[in-house]
C-alpha cells in the first residue's frame, strides 16, 4: 500500500517510517524538512510541506491508500499542530479520496483519563503538558467526526528501552496500576499493523505496559 506519514521526522515518525517500509509499503515521509530523515530505501519518498498549510497537505495525500498522523511540536507546548494539522489532513482526505486514517493521540484522553496515575493527571497533563493534552483531545474529536475509516492510537509515555516489555493492547477505561510506558519501537509497529488491519476501525485504542 501507499502510506503517507505526517510528522515523519519526529521520534515516533522515524520509527513508523522504518516499520512501514519493513512491512513492504511504499512510504511518503511528510515533514517541513524531510531531508532530516537519513533513511535510504527505494520505496521511501520525501515530501516537504507544513501540516498547518492545507494546500501542502492536500497535494501530499492524493494517490495515497492510507494516512498515519504522528504530529508533534517538540518543546512548543502551546502549538496546535496536533488538532489543526490533523484537521487539514481530514479535509484533504475527504476531498481527495484516501479513507484509512491512523492517528496517534495519548493515553488519558477523554474516557481513558482514569487509567492515569496522580502524577500524569495532576502534574503532567494537569499542569506541565496541559496545552498538549487539550490539543490531543480536540484532535480526537475531529477524527471521530471525520466520516473516515479512522483508528486513534493512545500510547502511554514513550521510552527508548532496548527490550520491549509486554504491551497491553486496547487498555480498558477501568484499568488501574499500569506501568504507563511503551517503547517507541512497539508503538511504531502497532501503527504499522493498523494500516491493513481493521480490528480497531472507529475505535480509540490504549497501549501501555
Amino acid at each position: 500500500m501507499k502510506v503517507i506519514v505526517f510528522g515523519a521526522t519526529g521520534t515516533v515518525g522515524r520509527l513508523a517510517v522504518e516499520s512501514l517500509l519493513d512491512a513492504g509499503h511504499v512510504v511518503t515521509a511528510f515533514a517541513r524538512k524531510p531531508e532530516r530523515l537519513e533513511k535510504q530505501h527505494p520505496d521511501l519518498l520525501r515530501h516537504a510541506g507544513d501540516a498547518m498549510v492545507y494546500a501542502d497537505v492536500a497535494k501530499a495525500v492524493s494517490d495515497q491508500d492510507a494516512v498515519v498522523v504522528v504530529l508533534g511540536a517538540g518543546a512548543q507546548r502551546k502549538s496546535l499542530i496536533r488538532s489543526q494539522g490533523t484537521l487539514n489532513v481530514i479535509r484533504a482526505m475527504q476531498a481527495r479520496g484516501p479513507k484509512r486514517l491512523i492517528v496517534q493521540s495519548t493515553l488519558g484522553a477523554r474516557e481513558s483519563w482514569n487509567t492515569l496515575n496522580f502524577w500524569w493527571k495532576h502534574v503532567m497533563f494537569g499542569a506541565l503538558l496541559a496545552p498538549v493534552f487539550r490539543d490531543h483531545e480536540l484532535q480526537e474529536q475531529l477524527v471521530e467526526a471525520s466520516g473516515l475509516d479512522w483508528t486513534i492510537v493512545r500510547p502511554s509515555a514513550f521510552t527508548d528501552a532496548a527490550t520491549d516489555h509486554p504491551v497491553i493492547e486496547d487498555v480498558p477505561s477501568t484499568a488501574r496500576g499500569l506501568d504507563l510506558k511503551i517503547t517507541r519501537k512497539a508503538l511504531a509497529g502497532f501503527l504499522t499493523r493498523q494500516v491493513g488491519d481493521l480490528t480497531y476501525l472507529h475505535r480509540a485504542v490504549g497501549l501501555s505496559s
